[in-house]
């Protein structure tokens, strides 16, 4: 299995699309392209590259400026230079201020498990929108799921890479004996969560 690292850090839009491009035609057997890059729009542009072309991609924030965009092929992409061209936009993020709440580890009211495994659709769902949302709260239960063991790492850690802002409870996270096992994102008080809330241009609660 292939593995290409493609160093587009520094690059401008529509640069680290252009090398992805380029990476996933040269590609002549299954495997993986990793792409290095330090900026949100790029992350977003090159999550679209892979989804217009039904490849499984993910992304991952490894610093303050390096972000790790991760795609899967079965081998060469051949229109994948059309697919560049449908999906690069090199305009600012001009997202609605999305406020998502989440203040327990499962959905809904009934069954426990159920509703566990419906939160784990839910963020994925949340992870494949269109318009992904500026900030995801967790707090009281919801707090666990943003640690260790949690099933939606990946998935928030794909979103956090394209910019959206993951807050977590701090007294939450002391108060389930966590604070050391935060996987994504930061810590946030409650007077940031209010501040959050209050300017909201659409409060998603679960």
């Amino acid at each position: 299995m292939a593995n290409v690292v493609v160093n587009a850090v520094g690059d401008q839009c529509p640069i680290p699309v252009v090398k992805a491009t380029k990476a996933l035609r040269e590609m002549k057997e299954a495997g993986t392209v990793e792409v290095h890059v330090d900026n949100e729009i790029a992350v977003q542009n090159l999550t679209k590259l892979a989804n217009s072309k039904n490849l499984k991609s993910s992304a991952e924030k490894k610093e303050e400026k390096l972000y790790v965009v991760t795609i899967q092929t079965d081998g060469a992409v051949a229109d994948a230079a059309e697919a560049a061209e449908e999906c690069v936009s090199c305009t600012p993020d001009k997202r609605k201020n999305t406020v998502v709440a989440i203040a327990s580890d499962h959905m809904g009211h009934g069954n426990d498990e159920l509703g566990k495994i419906l939160m784990k659709g839910f963020i994925y769902a949340l992870s494949q929108l269109e318009e992904l949302p500026k900030t995801i709260l967790f707090y009281n239960g919801g707090a666990t799921i943003t640690t260790e063991g949690s099933v939606s790492i990946e998935d928030l850690k794909s979103m956090e890479a394209q910019g959206v802002e993951i807050l977590t409870c701090g007294t939450c996270l002391d108060y389930y004996g966590l604070k050391d096992k935060l996987c994504v994102g930061s810590v946030t008080n409650m007077y940031t969560i209010v501040e959050k809330l209050s300017q909201a241009d659409k409060i998603i609660k679960q």
